[in-house]
């Protein structure tokens, strides 16, 4: 009879392993349209990932604002600290925005206008300064040299007057994606119902892992979903005040020193900051050119060095004392999934690979490390046998 029961598990196992083959070779086969299915399906959940984004970025203000009202001792207003935490988060929010659209944006929008105006002074500008260049000089090499000669050959105008069509086509699409209707109301009633009912969504989420996993199982999940909460919410949080800071900082030591278009350099560059590694090095090559245009090579030398020198004040103390240790991955690591995630998801995969990656670093280590645990005290067992 056991016999029996160990050929049925055998062949039990080689069906369940055949079908698996099938189904991987299936999905490798349709791979376009599986990717599309799951596109779509993204696209539609959307509204749902920016209401959880915008739970997480408001849980902080929303708790300290319930934690007032829960002490106050009139009992209409300590019974509905949560609500009232909920509404006053969300007018705070809106006013802050309301200050940065009416303070912020005009500046920009001015810098903006200002810049593309130029664009044909500029473009003058950079290919006169290429033709002044010794012939002997490195960037004069043939591979630059082809690609001068298709950039001087452009027809300025026709250049100005397509590009001015893409950008507004670009503007508005990106107002149709930010401002979309539904897209908009459904974020923010899905961010408001998680951070009015977010002790109820954690329990049921705690209770449904608790009865259909096995103990040591659930208290895994448990121990990593902990684990994963506060990485997301540490490096989101972090991230944007980060960026903040470092785009101030930007923008007052590029006025000081007179660069052009200042402010909208400063606002990219703390923008950019958000993405860690490759964002900074983007922004500040941007930065770099267009002062090296509208500045002379002079001013872009000193521009670079002092955003530089504000990157590693950043990197090595004002980052790290806001993040702390939480998030301890290589930056070859970091590199490869913002690039992935990039690849996948655009922006905002760029922007959470990073915290994916820890957990699943965190993930892997803590295996390896059982792991290697368990052959150790079984290597001890084997060789203290050895020895009696």
């Amino acid at each position: 009879m056991e016999e029996i029961k160990q050929n049925w598990k055998k062949k039990s196992s080689w069906l369940l392993i055949a079908i698996a083959v099938v189904v991987v070779y299936k999905m490798l086969d349709n791979f376009s349209s599986i990717q599309e299915w799951f596109g779509t399906f993204f696209r539609i959940l959307k509204p749902f990932f920016i209401g959880l984004l915008i739970s997480y970025i408001l849980f902080i203000p929303c708790k300290k604002f319930e934690n007032i009202f829960e002490k106050v001792k009139l009992k209409l207003i300590s019974k509905r600290a949560r609500g009232l935490s909920v509404i006053t988060t969300y007018l705070a929010f809106v006013i802050i925005i309301i200050i940065v659209i009416n303070c912020i944006f005009p500046v920009l929008k001015e810098s903006i206008v200002e810049l593309f105006g130029n664009i044909p002074n500029y473009y003058y500008t950079l290919v006169n300064k290429y033709s002044e260049l010794p012939e002997d000089s490195v960037l004069k090499s043939d591979i630059i040299k082809d690609k001068m000669s298709e950039f001087t050959n452009i027809d300025i105008t026709q250049f100005l007057s397509i590009n001015n069509d893409k950008i507004m086509g670009y503007v508005k699409n990106i107002i149709d994606i930010f401002s979309g209707i539904f897209d908009v109301f459904v974020s923010i009633v899905v961010s408001v119902y998680i951070l009015l009912q977010r002790t109820s969504i954690v329990r049921f989420l705690r209770r449904f892992a608790r009865a259909v996993f096995k103990k040591d199982t659930y208290e895994t999940i448990n121990k990593y979903f902990t684990k994963a909460n506060e990485v997301f919410f540490t490096f989101i949080t972090s991230q944007l005040l980060d960026a903040v800071i470092v785009g101030i900082l930007t923008t007052i030591a590029m006025m000081i020193l007179k660069v052009k278009y200042a402010p909208l350099l400063g606002f990219t560059i703390g923008l950019f900051n958000m993405i860690p590694y490759i964002g900074a090095i983007v922004a500040v090559g941007i930065g770099v050119f267009i002062t090296f245009i509208t500045g002379g090579l002079g001013k872009a030398l000193v521009m670079a060095i002092v955003v530089i020198i504000l990157q590693q004040i950043d990197a090595n103390i004002i980052n790290p004392k806001i993040i702390g240790s939480s998030l301890k991955v290589s930056p070859l690591l970091v590199i490869f999934a913002i690039t992935v995630g990039g690849a996948y998801f655009g922006i905002i995969g760029m922007f959470l690979a990073v915290p994916i990656v820890a957990v699943i670093k965190t993930i892997l280590c803590d295996y390896v490390d059982n792991k290697n645990k368990i052959r150790d005290e079984e290597e001890t067992k084997i060789n203290i046998k050895g020895i009696e």
